[in-house]
């Protein structure tokens, strides 16, 4: 993975504009290479639809929420629309779920997933993230449904700077001390002779959260909620030039969020239209946590026998705790009688691995570009039941190894073909365990499981005339299926691991086709995709249990775009994406159900305006509908509803001061999760009403 985007061009274009404030200027980012494709890929020239989301796209979205899946689903319509929790399981990307890395290095858990990948770092450590749709192998296993790339801040030109903001957020219904919440970051960067550092401070205490009607939001007591928690994250990075050519980076991030546990949930009434609320109170056990570590080690060279090499070694240790329950899942006679035992689940994974890429672009008069690579992924996963010390998910190791090769050749101006071929090794290794007594206490015998599976990718593009370009492709992405949900449901004596089906990797294979138009003020991007699977991964609850269903699956969908630029000061956009899967329920070959909202997100219109009205006043609005939706399961209908976000700032003679307004007009809605995902009465959630922020930031 590629940490950079040639660092010698940065240095002199890329930076300057990652600075802009909002009300500058904006930039040009296409021209730019895309990291997460490992091959140095332009935007305009990728097969499939890359989306590059710049800093002041990020800020603009900060200054109204600080919700990291909200940020994302505000940009990317085809992303779901935020829980406001902590977990963000259901919140998938074209319908599937996204690869998500920060700086190349994956956080996605493949053996036991914990919906909280969006909660390992604060968004304002990012300078921009890359979005590529739709299935691929690029970065390796996960990326069913794309791959969300977060690139963290780099060192600014000039030897000393530093950043400071403080922003406080209130529900315009009530302001009291408890519905406040306050954030502050601090940054310090620059650089000496052939050294630059980088370090990064972010700080956050959310108060109680209020709905349309002024009643207290509901609280996720067991899954871990933002409201009324406190989050830190501390950025560090050294790099050091050796040449002109040769870099060596060194990067930590530590990230957690704690849930403060003042809340009680108050059931709602599905039928009645009343949703789940919260009342002061101190639920059992520990508050509800995600604590992580990420480190990595990256070294790049950009005249390395006439070619580019990027090798990257990383580390992550990752721990997430969920609240008590008194789950049928966790119950035990031998503990306490049944539908009494409080207990509370935590998933911990440590994982090291590497990625090498080795790019020529020179062959053949230029024309062919060539990319080889090898990528390792070492993971070991388990889940325990913190309270009682019980093994929930025994301790599972993975093994992924991962040759590469890309080629791109244009053999006229206009068109551009790329082939490539990734083979995955995947090693599945448990020791022998015994499931808990609401699995039936059976003795499941450990072992290995390995798969191997090559994966294939097709692309063109063709630019007949320049403002218009054409492009097609065909991907394969590879998955692991949620291992600790799997094993910890096994009830049958004698089985083993080694010969446990539903461990079968998820091969998802994804066509696209488009076409772009650029020229002038105007930019626009349509595309349509079909996403399938043989052997699919579908969530269904039984009970108090979520189990995974090995389903044939298919998704097809249209994203569409459309840019406009008035004039310097004012730029207009729209973005659509339309979705429709269905998945084969009874496995006779035919897709005969439609996928629920765990699985799928809305149909969806988003709407913006960014306008610099001078050099001090700038304004941004953005309107985000999501459409009604029906499903097979009458309980599941979805409500549509449309958010409107505003915002303004103005530029001091010292600093800038932001003022937005979210849920601009006090909608009252459920939220798409609580609408179509999970039908139960005590996760009916409502969506936050109209929220002030108030912010000051300053760069000296």
């Amino acid at each position: 993975m590629k940490i950079r985007i040639l660092w010698p061009i940065v240095s002199l274009a890329y930076l300057p504009a990652a600075q802009a404030q909002e009300g500058d200027a904006p930039q040009r980012l296409d021209e730019l290479v895309v990291s997460a494709t490992r091959t140095d890929t332009e935007a305009r020239n990728s097969p499939q639809v890359v989306t590059i989301i710049d800093r002041e796209q990020i800020q603009q979205q900060l200054n109204i929420t600080s919700d990291s899946s909200q940020v994302l689903s505000n940009l990317l319509p085809a992303f779901s629309p935020s829980r406001q929790k902590m977990s963000g399981s259901g919140e998938t990307f074209r319908g599937r779920t996204p690869l998500v890395m920060i700086d190349g290095i994956p956080q996605s858990n493949p053996l036991r997933p914990t919906g909280r990948e969006m909660h390992t770092v604060d968004f304002s450590m990012l300078e921009r993230i890359e979005v590529i749709h739709g299935a691929n192998a690029s970065n390796g296993v996960g990326a069913t449904g794309g791959v969300i790339n977060l690139v963290t801040r780099r060192p600014a030109p000039g030897s000393f700077n530093q950043h400071f903001s403080i922003e406080a957020t209130t529900p315009t219904s009530q302001v009291k001390s408890e519905t406040m919440s306050y954030k502050t970051t601090y940054g310090v960067d620059g650089n000496s002779g052939n050294l630059d550092y980088l370090f990064s401070l972010s700080y956050e205490d959310q108060g109680l959260f209020l709905d349309g009607r002024g009643n207290p939001v509901g609280v996720d007591n067991t899954q871990g909620d933002l409201m009324d928690s406190r989050s830190y994250d501390v950025l560090g990075k050294l790099g050091y030039w050796f040449d002109e050519n040769q870099r060596l980076q060194l990067s930590i991030n530590r990230y957690r969020i704690d849930g403060d546990n003042n809340y009680l949930s108050v059931i709602g009434d599905r039928e009645a239209g009343i949703p789940t609320g919260s009342v002061r109170g101190t639920p059992p056990g520990e508050a509800p946590f995600n604590s992580v570590w990420t480190t990595g080690l990256t070294y790049d060279n950009y005249d390395f026998f006439g070619m580019s090499l990027t090798a990257m070694v990383y580390y992550q240790d990752y721990e997430a705790l969920f609240g008590a329950d008194n789950s049928g899942s966790f119950q035990d006679p031998n503990i306490a009688p049944v539908g009494t035992l409080y207990d509370q689940s935590r998933a911990v994974t440590s994982k090291y691995g590497t990625k090498v890429a080795l790019t020529n672009d020179s062959l053949w008069q230029d024309r062919v570009k060539l990319t080889v690579g090898f990528d390792t992924l070492f993971d070991d996963s388990k889940q325990d039941l913190w309270g009682t010390g019980r093994t929930y998910v025994p301790e599972v190791s993975y093994t992924d190894l991962s040759p590469f090769l890309q080629v791109e050749f244009s053999p006229i101006d206009t068109l551009k073909l790329s082939a490539g071929a990734r083979y995955e090794y995947a090693r599945l290794r448990a020791d022998d365990y015994r499931t808990t007594w609401a699995a039936n206490n059976v003795d499941v015998a450990g072992g290995k499981r390995s798969f191997n599976e090559t994966l294939y990718n097709y692309g063109a593009v063709w630019t007949p005339i320049e403002p218009l370009s054409f492009f097609a492709s065909y991907s394969e992405g590879f998955a692991i299926p949620d291992v600790g949900r799997a094993l910890r449901l096994i009830n049958t004596d004698g089985m083993s691991f080694a010969d446990f089906d539903d461990l079968r990797p998820i091969v998802t294979d994804n066509i696209e086709a488009g076409v772009r138009f650029e020229r002038g003020p105007w930019d626009a991007e349509v595309s349509y995709y079909n996403s399938s699977s043989d052997l699919g991964s579908r969530v269904d609850r039984v009970g108090d249990a979520y189990v995974t269903r090995r389903q044939k699956t298919e998704i097809e969908g249209v994203e569409a775009s459309l840019g406009y630029r008035l004039s310097e000061a004012h730029r207009f956009s729209l973005a659509y994406s339309y979705m429709r899967g269905r998945y084969d329920s009874d496995n006779d070959g035919s897709l005969d159900a439609k996928l629920d909202g765990l699985n799928v997100s809305p149909n969806r219109l988003i709407g913006s305006w960014a306008a610099n009205w001078s050099p001090q006043w700038s304004s941004f609005v953005q309107a985000n509908y999501a459409f009604d939706r029906s499903f097979d399961d009458a309980d599941r209908e979805f409500d549509g509803y449309l958010l409107v976000d505003a915002a303004v700032g103005y530029k001091l003679p010292t600093g800038r001061i932001n003022v937005a307004l979210a849920n601009l007009f006090d909608k009252q809605y459920i939220t798409y999760y609580s609408q179509s995902a999970l039908v139960e009465p005590r996760r009916y959630f409502a969506g936050r009403g109209r929220t002030l922020t108030v912010g000051y930031s300053v760069d000296f």
